[in-house]
């Protein structure tokens, strides 16, 4: 029989790794439910991951506030509406440029070193001997990281909006003679509950796929040291692609619920 059709390999083992990682989602979700709670794991994953991250993600805002302020104001001025900057660099930022630029950097500094450092157990057989020993290597290793990361990826966004203003300020204090107090006024003024609502619902999300697709990496990591590589490099591309279509979706809903 002639086969008048063939799906390519390369398609088809996308769909493939689609579905794994929708297994593996849903595993997590029932190992979450189910007893024993490693609370002291998930602790100390959220200091790893929150608090070590507070200095890069604190820059990264506060840098993010200057650029955007700095080359904004002068296309503002052209028009006289320099006095709309705190609106308009308030608005870009909790809405939008603020959690998807914090999110990409969390991807780069959590996703990669959750793959690596699982990806790291598997080559050596640590998830394999913790199997041995009776521990349950998927609740302790992967459902502690997902969890911590969909905690303090939104805590760390909501840090790195408040610098990112604050930078902001200090550009017009220095340029705009504009107070501390005048600005954030204007910033507080100009945002809404609709502003807020839906920019950190997407950040849960957020910080769901960056635990999710680097602990999927790790936890299933072969050919060896070689592939620690690999499931680092590939966590980081992954997640850095859905970040982008939930972003995408979340604007997308939200847009409608503005019309409605």
């Amino acid at each position: 029989m002639i086969k008048l059709f063939q799906i390519p390999n390369k398609i088809k083992s996308f769909f493939i790794e689609i579905g794994e990682l929708s297994y593996f989602a849903g595993r997590f979700f029932r190992e979450l439910v189910s007893r024993p709670f490693e609370y002291k794991e998930l602790l100390r994953q959220c200091y790893y991951i929150g608090n070590r991250s507070l200095l890069l993600v604190g820059v990264t805002g506060f840098i993010l506030g200057l650029v955007f302020t700095i080359q904004s104001r002068p296309t503002l001025m052209e028009f006289g509406a320099e006095s709309w900057i705190p609106s308009m660099v308030s608005i870009s930022m909790v809405r939008e440029i603020g959690p998807v630029i914090i999110a990409l950097i969390c991807v780069g500094r959590i996703s990669s070193g959750i793959g690596a450092e699982l990806g790291s157990m598997r080559v050596t057989e640590q998830i394999d001997a913790m199997e041995v020993s009776g521990t349950n290597p998927f609740k302790y290793l992967v459902v502690t990281r997902i969890l911590a990361t969909t905690m303090m990826v939104p805590l760390l966004i909501i840090f790195g909006d408040a610098i990112a203003l604050f930078g902001s300020a200090i550009v017009e204090n220095l340029k705009g003679d504009v107070s501390f107090q005048l600005y954030f006024n204007k910033v507080f003024n100009a945002l809404e509950f609709s502003d807020l609502v839906p920019a950190i619902i997407k950040s849960f999300f957020f910080g769901f796929v960056i635990g999710l697709v680097g602990s999927y990496k790790g936890f299933y990591c072969k050919k060896g040291t070689v592939g620690v590589g690999e499931a680092s490099n590939t966590a980081v591309v992954y997640t850095s692609m859905l970040v982008f279509v939930i972003d995408f979706i979340a604007v997308f809903v939200t847009d409608i619920f503005y019309e409605i």
